[in-house]
């Protein structure tokens, strides 16, 4: 195995985060929010993971990322099938996780280069 040290200097991480909220560099959130190593989009929709809808997953599909991670929430749940459908044909993997595991699992992608999004979803 191969171990490199990793510069995140300048890249959006989370630096904690519990069942309501993610810290962004530090900065508490508690709305619904994407991540990107270079930017914050605040409030992205105010949808809940059963209210989902296509201009909401539209915007995720715009985001020149090669891979999104939705945080939904507390606990896993996925949005209808029909709303995951475009990810495919467009190239993007799309990973459906809780808030938490979202939050860990963007920083490792971010930290390794990755062109990653986490989009949450909060409670």
């Amino acid at each position: 195995m191969k171990l490199h040290i990793s510069n995140t200097a300048g890249l959006n991480l989370f630096t904690a985060y519990g069942d309501d909220y993610a810290a962004v560099n530090h900065e508490k959130h508690e709305k619904n929010l994407i991540l990107l190593p270079g930017s914050v989009i605040p409030a992205w929709t105010t949808a809940t993971v059963n209210t989902l809808s296509e201009s909401d997953m539209n915007i995720l599909l715009g985001l020149d990322t090669e891979i999104v991670l939705l945080g939904t929430g507390r606990s896993l749940r996925f949005p209808p099938g029909a709303l995951l459908r475009p990810f495919a044909s467009a190239g993007i993997g799309i990973e459906i996780m809780d808030l938490k595991a979202a939050c860990r699992t963007y920083n490792i992608l971010a930290a390794e280069g990755r062109k990653v999004a986490a989009a949450l979803l909060f409670d």
